[in-house]
């Protein structure tokens, strides 16, 4: 599979600066989402899940208050 991820997106959570930053982008097609360190953007290694890996981790994250 290779995913055509579209409309990446910077983390509110990320550093003014530009450190530590990282982005989504997302596939509807796949269903996938991608994360990417934003100071390598095109040449940063993609981490990819499924649509409903990404939706228990976000929720997750939002029940133990993490982010």
């Amino acid at each position: 599979m290779n995913p055509n991820f579209k409309n990446w997106h910077k983390s509110s959570y990320s550093g003014g600066a530009g450190e530590d930053c990282i982005e989504k982008g997302f596939d509807a097609t796949a269903n996938v989402v991608g994360v990417r360190d934003t100071k390598r953007a095109e040449e940063s290694p993609v981490l990819a899940f499924s649509g409903t890996a990404w939706t228990a981790f976000v929720a997750d994250a939002v029940r133990s208050n993490i982010g």
